[in-house]
Formats: structure tokens, C-alpha cells, sequence
């Protein structure tokens, strides 16, 4: 009998999650902790700042750095600015991971991903919701154009 892993028992060993994490919050946090326990390795793909429909406010360099210092991530990286799927043909998940409100059809990314790819990735959604004070991005700004 072989040696036991996640992996011999169904659980996938490397996972994919993505996002902009311009502003950090608990909702990234949990949508983070929540794709690190479908698996035993986490990267997270960052958002280019060329590729966002509007200025982030912190630049890529820093948001990467920063998501690197979360518990949950193994590593971070920055998408590409040319090929949405180059990260992840380089990472090579067995799991994609969208968070609760990015608003992919899961069903169109999974027949996309495996279109475009040489190999199967699952494509999950994480479906709770971290609810808290100022849980979103857009929140935030807006607390703070109110504030000052």
C-alpha cells in the first residue's frame, strides 16, 4: 500500500484563487482560509493594475506582498497582462477557486479553463460570505469619501 496523502484520498493538493485585494479586509481573509482548506497548497493569481476597469489603489507590487504575508497563501503571484491563463497553466491547480462576489458563472469558467488548458481543473465557488463591518472593497472607499 502506498504512502497516504490528501491527494490518495481525494482531496486536491493545489489550489488557485484570484482576485484584485486592492483594499485588505475580512472578507479576503475568509474567502483566502476557505480556498486553502480545499488543499494543501495555495496560490493566489493578483490582479495587474493595467488589466483592472479602474485605478486600484494600491499598486500590484504591494497588494502581492502583502497577500504573501497571509497565514493561508503558499505563494503569491501577479496575473499576466496578456493571457488571463498563464498563471495558471505555470501553476497547474487542481482547483480554481472564485470568491462569493466575483461574479464568473462558474459553470462558463470551468468549460473555459479546461478549453484553453492541457489539463482538468475544477472550478469552485465559495459560496459563504464573510459578514462584517466594512466587508467589501467598494465599502471601505465609500466609509472613507464619507469620513474625510
Amino acid at each position: 500500500m502506498g504512502k497516504r496523502t490528501r491527494e490518495t484520498e481525494g482531496r486536491y493538493r493545489r489550489i488557485v484563487a484570484t482576485g484584485t485585494f486592492d483594499l485588505i479586509h475580512p472578507g479576503h481573509i475568509f474567502y483566502l482560509k476557505k480556498a486553502k482548506e480545499l488543499g494543501d497548497e495555495l496560490f493566489v493569481i493578483v490582479a495587474r493594475d493595467k488589466t483592472l476597469p479602474c485605478n486600484p489603489i494600491i499598486l500590484e507590487k504591494q497588494r502581492k506582498k502583502v497577500i504573501n504575508s497571509i497565514e493561508y497563501v503558499d505563494k503569491a503571484i501577479l496575473g499576466s497582462e496578456k493571457d488571463k491563463l498563464d498563471p495558471i497553466r505555470k501553476t497547474k491547480p487542481n482547483i480554481l477557486v472564485l470568491g462569493p462576489d466575483q461574479k464568473w458563472d462558474k459553470s462558463k469558467v470551468q468549460k473555459w479553463v479546461n478549453r484553453e488548458l492541457e489539463f482538468e481543473v475544477k472550478v469552485k465557488k465559495v459560496k459563504e460570505y464573510k459578514d462584517c463591518d466594512l466587508c467589501s472593497t467598494s465599502e471601505i472607499i465609500e466609509k472613507i469619501k464619507k469620513n474625510y
